[in-house]
């Protein structure tokens, strides 16, 4: 469980969040929608200790993650893994090569074998063929980026999924592929996804709750049915 309590944030004179409260429950799918610059983003970077609220709790588990030193939040951060709203993967490294990359840093202890099979696996999981390891990043269309930096998260065995902007810049086909690859991620590993977007469409496609954050606060929130009110 990921949960906010009355949490603030203001840079300057602008107050991005405030009194923020929700909870994300297990295997769940929550989207939280909101024009550009209202602090979706920021709720993201909270979670994982990149930025500290001015007041609340943010509890990750059982651990309240804002207070947290460097060192301990390392292992939040292997709970949460998150996908970038571009994806930002290493042009210099094959795409085996980018999903092992973390992997080679926390399980030092994994032969080259194992870490093949573990790239395997996770590019089969966002529906991508084997074949494509030992081809770069720059030779992939946009989409199939997008689904290697999902398998990059993927492999270092996340319990949540932060998304942020997920399908920014894709056609409508790629789009409605991430928004299938979420929800059938979820489902099947039984993973809880948090994704902040600006796409009622794809909110209302699949999530399970919807939040909407507009003026620092969440002003609405329920499910797809609920929220589109």
């Amino acid at each position: 469980m990921i949960e906010f309590k009355a949490v603030s944030k203001r840079f300057g004179k602008k107050q991005v969040l405030d009194q923020v409260d929700f909870r994300l429950g297990d295997a769940e799918i929550v989207f939280v929608i909101g024009k550009s610059g209202m602090g979706k983003s920021v709720l993201l970077k909270h979670i994982v200790g990149l930025l500290q609220p001015d007041s609340g709790e943010i509890w990750v588990d059982d651990r309240e993650v804002s207070h947290l030193g460097e060192a301990q939040l390392l292992e939040v951060r292997r709970r949460c893994g998150m996908v970038f709203q571009y994806p930002a993967l290493l042009d210099s490294l094959s795409v085996f090569e980018n999903i092992v990359f973390g992997l080679r840093v926390q399980r030092p202890e994994l032969t080259e074998s194992e870490l093949q099979a573990i790239a395997r696996e996770k590019l089969g999981l966002v529906g991508l063929n084997s074949s494509l390891l030992s081809r770069f990043p720059l030779e992939l269309s946009s989409s199939t980026q997008k689904r290697v930096s999902i398998a990059r998260t993927l492999a270092v065995g996340p319990k949540y999924l932060l998304f942020d902007e997920p399908t920014t810049g894709l056609d409508p086909v790629s789009t409605n592929t991430v928004n299938d690859l979420i929800f059938r991620l979820s489902r099947q590993l039984q993973v809880s996804s948090l994704v902040v977007s600006h796409d009622m469409h794809c909110a209302l496609a699949i999530a399970d709750r919807i939040l909407l954050l507009d003026g620092a606060k969440i002003v609405v929130q329920g499910p797809p049915a609920r929220a589109h009110l």
